[in-house]
């Protein structure tokens, strides 16, 4: 039992927040303007501002783990490639493909994958490395499958490859992760002042972005396309951490490292999946069913997979 209430004090603080934001909606204290500008807000500067601070704050010389990097470089590519090509194969309606990939694949480990492990560590030093390994890539993959994927009725431009690989490199938070991996690499160490700015924006990064998400949620929304949306929760949820968490057991990845790996395995899909979608010609409805269902059904599943990790003292 006290494994089990160790789990829910992790997970449920998290999704208590996002019910905060619905609950302000309901009694129309938020609305969709809000909503809009503060996923704006965050995207462009929040986050990016958080991952800056976490990646440059970390000893990177002291702490990297090539191996670990690796493990989440690879498993992320093979989660990326296997689910294109089962889908190529058992989806049918090609309209739904690149939406459905995406948020197959893509985790919230930004938002709510740093929450998660502050709650369990606090300032953790794995947080920053998984995302160096992955986060990259998880932007990289999705201009890939959402480009060849998108909307055939649409006018195809050969330009338009060049452009999304343009737009990738324009990213602020892939610009935040290198600029914060230079920064620590370099050993640099910033005056106080610009310390404790950094910080306090960094800090409004997971409670904004969670009272967003609480905000945005429409019921109508996440209830559409139901089939493709449970698959791809199952997906996103169950099978991949499933099939790697076991591994990174079997190559002795623990504590920090693990609940790392369990969050970029198991932590549901990010709200920029919709934005990246709806922009290049996917499915917006999709994903946002997607995001939807699998954040809150991640409030069960990663209980059950960190309850688990915890009784196997691999935590």
């Amino acid at each position: 039992m006290s494994d089990f209430i160790f789990s829910i004090n992790i997970t449920m603080p998290i999704f208590l927040v996002m019910v905060i934001g619905w609950g302000l909606r309901q009694i129309g204290m938020l609305n969709d303007e809000f909503v809009t500008v503060a996923n704006r807000f965050n995207f462009k500067v929040t986050l990016p501002v958080l991952l800056f601070r976490d990646i440059s704050s970390v000893d990177i010389r002291a702490v990297f783990d090539l191996r670990f990097v690796l493990f989440c470089a690879l498993s992320s590519t093979v989660c990326f490639w296997a689910i294109w090509g089962l889908t190529k194969l058992f989806l049918k309606d090609r309209t739904l493909r690149g939406a459905f990939v995406q948020a197959s694949f893509r985790s919230s480990v930004a938002v709510m994958g740093m929450a998660f492990i502050n709650n369990i560590y606090g300032t953790s030093a794995m947080g920053p490395l998984m995302i160096i390994g992955a986060v990259p890539l998880y932007n990289i993959f999705s201009v890939i499958v959402l480009t060849f994927e998108a909307d055939q009725t649409a006018e195809r431009e050969t330009g338009k490859i060049k452009e999304a690989c343009i737009n990738i490199l324009k990213n602020p938070i892939i610009i935040a992760i290198f600029l914060g991996l230079l920064a620590a690499l370099l050993g640099i160490d910033f005056p106080v002042l610009v310390d404790k700015t950094v910080d306090s924006v960094a800090q409004l990064a997971t409670p904004l972005a969670l009272i967003g998400l609480g905000a945005g949620f429409e019921g109508r929304k996440a209830l559409a396309k139901m089939k493709p949306t449970l698959w791809a929760s199952a997906v996103k949820l169950v099978l991949q951490p499933l099939i790697f968490v076991p591994i990174a057991a079997a190559m002795g990845f623990t504590g920090e490292k693990m609940i790392a790996i369990l969050i970029m395995l198991a932590a549901p899909s990010t709200p920029s999946c919709y934005i990246m979608a709806k922009n290049m010609r996917n499915d917006g409805i999709l994903t946002a069913s997607i995001v939807v269902m699998t954040t809150l059904l991640a409030a069960f599943t990663l209980t059950g997979w960190i309850y688990l990790l915890k009784v196997l003292e691999l935590i």
